[in-house]
């Protein structure tokens, strides 16, 4: 009786000190779920998020909708998994949805209309109601140059953390659309001569797109953020031109597209603000395919352009926009900033003989390249640290509207279009987050190292095992 009491007390024992480690498992690891640390120990720390994303994402109130369609084959597809991974651990309030393109049809249809998604590899924040889009060009850039795809820089965290705060911003700037002259139809959906895609990609980004008639309106209105002035086929009256000089002495913002041949009535508005709009065409036997485009992939340093890398622009038949030599002989106080952004190669000409075939360069004539193919102008910028900041206003003018028509939105004219129109709308740099540079570690194998390899894996090492064991077993044997 004694032995079983024994027994049953150490069996006890046993149990409560079991079921005791038990609770006190589930009590750390309860604990642990509750409160934990989590810290990156990668040499690189590539899916970090800097002190301003995670001051951001603490910062959100409400769910933000991201929804991503990229196909998983994608170069980025594994890179912007694990970043968007590293948000969710920030906050809880981003709620993620994949979407495979090519497998999920019927989700991709029903996603594509409500958000207006044409193409695959893009990225939608939505933030009620408010979106905005980050295309695969503007995560990373990409080097394709030798075949396959490869990531030369990742900037996923400035790219969504500046997507995010895009649509926390209560007000949708607005863009303004001339229409009376003749100019790019917004609601035209022609391959050639349509404007409907950039409208729609103005919109994707959180911008309120709508036409202006100044012929009707009288004024530019009050809450119009951007004037565009796209194309325009006929020349606008004194009057509007002038009305849209005080705007833009009133800090107004302004995007000038002006086609070759064609005289929109603003000229002598721009040669008032240092941007000279010459007659001529300009020509690139290198830098072309037909003759009639220019690629442009030489940019000057701007903010508009720093992202821009080699990308190149297709201009068709574009007209040189260059600073104007006159307004050196202005004050330094009055001398509004030009700045040329895209230029062509070396080899190209403006040619000033618009009706010679074929266009042959004249250097009696003829300006020689490179040639400025758009500009940016800035006047009433304030530099260094003041108590109120003075908005400047600015301008960019294009030589050629068709180089984002509906048949001429390519990525590089997408990206050089939109940076444009972000930098017009104060957008440049809603997060200045550095990129990461991609270091690409590989282990460089010729066949017969691989045969060296496997010989020592697959035989060597089991032989090796094999050999102590047997002399292990004859020595104790003895």
């Amino acid at each position: 009786m004694k032995l079983f009491r024994h027994r049953f007390w150490l069996r006890f024992n046993t149990g409560a000190a079991l079921l005791l480690a038990l609770a006190i498992a589930l009590m750390v690891n309860y604990l642990s779920y509750r409160h934990y640390y989590r810290t990156d120990w990668s040499a690189k720390q590539f899916y970090s998020l800097s002190p301003k994303t995670t001051g951001l994402l603490e910062s959100l109130e409400k769910p933000v909708e991201v929804t991503v369609f990229f196909q998983p084959g994608n170069v980025l597809y594994e890179d912007i998994y694990n970043l968007l991974r590293e948000y969710q651990f920030c906050s809880k309030q981003l709620n993620i949805q994949w979407v495979d393109p090519d497998r999920d049809i019927a989700q991709t249809e029903e996603l594509a209309v409500k958000y207006q998604v044409s193409e695959p590899n893009v990225v939608v924040f939505d933030y009620e109601g408010r979106k905005t889009y980050k295309r695969a060009d503007e995560i990373a850039k990409i080097d394709a140059s030798k075949g396959a795809p490869k990531i030369v820089a990742f900037n996923g965290e400035q790219a969504f953390s500046s997507a995010i705060q895009e649509v926390l911003q209560e007000t949708v700037p607005v863009a303004c659309f001339l229409a009376g002259h003749g100019e790019r139809d917004i609601e035209n959906f022609d391959p050639r001569t349509g404007f409907s895609g950039v409208a729609q990609l103005i919109e994707r980004d959180n911008v309120t797109v709508r036409k202006l008639e100044l012929s009707v309106e009288k004024q530019i209105p009050a809450d119009c953020n951007v004037l565009i002035v796209a194309g325009a086929a006929q020349s606008m009256s004194p009057a509007e031109a002038e009305l849209i000089g005080a705007w833009l002495r009133r800090n107004g913002r302004l995007l000038v597209l002006a086609d070759a041949r064609r005289t929109s009535g603003l000229e002598l508005l721009l040669r008032e603000w240092g941007v000279l709009l010459s007659d001529d065409l300009v020509i690139d036997p290198v830098r072309t395919l037909t003759g009639r485009e220019v690629f442009a992939s030489a940019y000057n340093r701007h903010p508009i352009t720093e992202k821009l890398s080699a990308t190149a622009a297709i201009f068709h038949l574009p007209r040189s926009v260059r600073p104007d030599p006159a307004q050196t002989r202005q004050t330094a106080e009055d001398r509004p900033q030009v700045t040329p952004l895209a230029l062509s190669s070396k080899s190209s000409w403006a040619e000033r003989q618009l009706d010679q075939s074929p266009a042959q360069y004249d250097p009696e004539t003829d300006q020689p390249g490179p040639i400025s193919l758009a500009v940016a102008v800035e006047k009433g910028a304030t530099s260094g640290r003041l108590d109120m900041q003075i908005r400047p206003a600015r301008i960019v003018v294009f030589g050629d509207s068709g180089f984002v028509s509906n048949g001429g939105l390519t990525g590089g004219d997408t990206s050089l279009f939109m940076s444009s129109l972000n930098w017009l709308l104060d957008r440049e740099q809603l997060m200045a987050i550095a990129p990461k540079a991609v270091n690409d570690t590989r282990l460089e194998l010729t066949r017969t190292d691989i045969q060296k390899l496997f010989w020592i894996t697959v035989w060597g090492i089991p032989s090796l095992a094999a050999a102590v064991g047997i002399v292990l077993w004859f020595r104790r044997r003895k």
